[in-house]
């Protein structure tokens, strides 16, 4: 592979230097760098980032791709919407494969180098979703990481056969075991984790579980959850997507929960929306609860919003949680890039010697510019190479 040369760039706002990239690897950094054989790219004193992540997206459901508007009638309880996604599907043939293909080159075109994609596993569509993601993270491979999460959308323990479906799913390449709303779904807190748990101990996965349980119930669940991973030893192996009721319950029973979090090595993914309470990110950070950040679902059935570019939802998690200094905003930004790699466990992540070369120009004077800004991407580089140019592959 031959070695590539940026030039003049400032890596996350600061001096200008030098990037050279060899072998799909960062090479070295720093001023005046030579190589022979290498493309020199001249950024013009523009911004650099590690690749971006995003720690919590659905390609399989996306309407991104289609020509025509999706119209959003669906009702209030998560109930409704889960129930109008399985008509919706059933009656346009949803193809999981072509709609998750678009909106992965649409994030990579903005500087998503890693995903991690929760995806439908349920009754009715068996493991057609899965296939399809599956194909997506092959066409992607050469530029693009994409995690899977066998997701029980639909409810686990209430439609029978579900179990066994998110069993194949993961002996055929799913990365990670899905769980969601033990309480106000399945309504067996006890038999959904330990299902969940039996799964991920079978195959050795990790967990990721979508906790949208509000107030004390939420609170109830996710100590229920921390429980369950120190008495099976599955310290820093779980993620709790959400966790919404960290933003509704008092500050005393949150900081407690924040503690063992900490204390397990448990992470959360937040999607930063306006509609809910959501954990504080400085808290969470100062309790040494790592908080990373993601998109959910992007223009479905459940949403008609978002964008698959992470600077913007770095800015939405700044706005959430009221962050306007400069260094509160870097904050943001960590949350849809160091943090977020840490959270989801894609390794050799950053912008220093040896680390995979996946790098993000942006033309911005300041890293709190680039976030609330998100220009087109000047120059994506994945894995050593160009992959786009001012937003076109």
């Amino acid at each position: 592979m031959s070695a590539l040369l940026l030039r003049d760039v400032r890596p996350l706002g600061g001096a200008a230097t030098d990037i050279l990239l060899h072998e799909g690897r960062i090479a070295a950094i720093g001023p005046s760098l030579s190589a022979a054989d290498a493309a020199i790219e001249e950024s013009g004193g523009a911004i650099a980032l590690p690749g971006l992540v995003e720690g919590h997206t659905h390609l399989d459901k996306t309407a991104w791709h289609l020509p025509e508007w999706y119209a959003n009638s669906v009702g209030p309880r998560l109930e409704d919407r889960i129930e109008n996604e399985r008509s919706w599907r059933a009656a346009t043939g949803h193809d999981a494969a072509e709609a998750s293909l678009a909106l992965a080159r649409a994030f990579l075109a903005a500087g998503t180098t890693r995903i991690r994609s929760h995806v439908d596993i349920d009754t009715d569509a068996g493991l057609s979703h899965l296939h399809g993601v599956l194909r997506t993270r092959e066409a992607m491979a050469p530029a693009q990481d994409i995690q899977i999460v066998a997701f029980p959308q639909s409810g686990l323990l209430i439609r029978p056969g579900t179990e066994a479906l998110l069993d194949a799913a993961l002996a055929e390449g799913a990365d990670v075991v899905g769980g969601l709303d033990p309480c106000g779904i399945d309504r067996d807190p006890v038999g959904h984790l330990n299902a969940i748990f039996a799964l991920a101990q079978k195959h050795a996965k990790p967990i990721d579980i979508h906790l949208h349980e509000p107030g004390e119930m939420g609170a109830f669940s996710l100590a229920l959850i921390l429980d369950r991973i120190a008495a099976v030893g599955m310290q820093g192996r779980v993620v709790v997507s959400h966790a919404f009721c960290l933003g509704m319950i008092g500050e005393r029973e949150r900081d407690a929960l924040l503690a063992r979090m900490a204390a397990l090595g448990v992470a959360i993914a937040t999607t930063a929306p306006a509609s809910r309470p959501v954990p504080p990110v400085a808290a969470c950070r100062a309790a040494g609860v790592t908080i990373f950040g993601g998109n959910d679902g992007i223009r479905d059935t459940w949403t008609p919003y978002g964008t698959p570019d992470m600077l913007e939802r770095a800015m939405h998690i700044g706005l959430r949680n009221n962050f306007r200094r400069d260094d509160e905003i870097a904050i943001a930004l960590d949350c849809v890039t160091n943090a977020a790699a840490q959270g989801c466990g894609f390794g050799e992540y950053g912008l220093t010697p040896g680390s995979r070369g996946d790098v993000v120009l942006v033309a911005a004077r300041s890293v709190a510019e680039a976030v609330v800004a998100h220009p087109a991407r000047k120059l994506v580089v994945a894995k050593g190479r160009v992959v786009t140019r001012n937003g076109v592959r």
